[in-house]
């Protein structure tokens, strides 16, 4: 009786120690020090979009992210300074609409003419085709558009800059999609976070 009470308590025991877990290396493993990889989060895939991915989906997922990231940081310089009045002098069409006449936020999309949108739009579409690419072939990371045309300096920077610039243009930019959600939903809801409590 007493060794079958002591092999139930040792068999309920083991049933609470560690088990063995074999080591697994996944694909993961080789983007966790990849650029934009930093602290507090480190590696973040939260929904697993480089589950088995190689270097070509890393890749093309960074680029989409520099320029999602980009768009956003116009997006939210372009809300700010609409929203504190500031416009384009003359007319926005040959009826004698004037910039001024357009309201911040949502409510330019209703206001502008639709051939003016038509405009912006195709004026996006002639960005995206011709000008935001690495149209010659000499890019030496993603999103680089210098197209071995514009450098700004770039290449006198040391290596340990230019990092850590991409990595700055990295968070800006995840910032920014942040920020212009917020300032959209924020928005929608009729609750302003803009300085001094500013309404559109």
């Amino acid at each position: 009786m007493k060794l079958a009470l002591l092999a139930s308590l040792v068999a309920g025991a083991s049933a609470f120690s560690p088990s063995k877990v074999a080591k697994t290396s996944t694909s993961l493993n080789a983007f966790e020090d990849a650029l934009g990889a930093q602290p507090p989060l480190g590696f973040f895939d939260p929904l697993g979009l480089l589950d088995q991915a190689g270097e070509d989906r890393f890749e093309r997922l960074r680029y989409v992210e520099i320029k999602h990231g980009r768009i956003c940081m116009l997006g939210v310089v372009g809300y700010l300074v609409t929203a504190a009045g500031i416009r384009l002098p003359g007319d926005i069409d040959l009826a004698g609409d004037t910039f001024e006449s357009i309201p911040a936020g949502f409510a330019a999309l209703s206001a502008i003419p639709g051939q003016g949108l038509a405009q912006i739009i195709s004026f996006i579409g002639f960005l995206e085709l011709f000008v935001m690419k690495d149209a010659t072939g000499e890019n030496e990371f993603v999103g680089d558009f210098r197209n071995g045309f514009i450098d700004f300096g770039w290449n006198k920077l040391d290596p340990e800059t230019q990092m850590k610039k991409r990595a700055i243009e990295l968070n800006q930019g995840r910032a920014a999609q942040m920020g212009l959600l917020a300032l959209m939903v924020h928005e929608k809801l009729g609750v302003s976070i803009l300085p001094g409590g500013l309404q559109l």
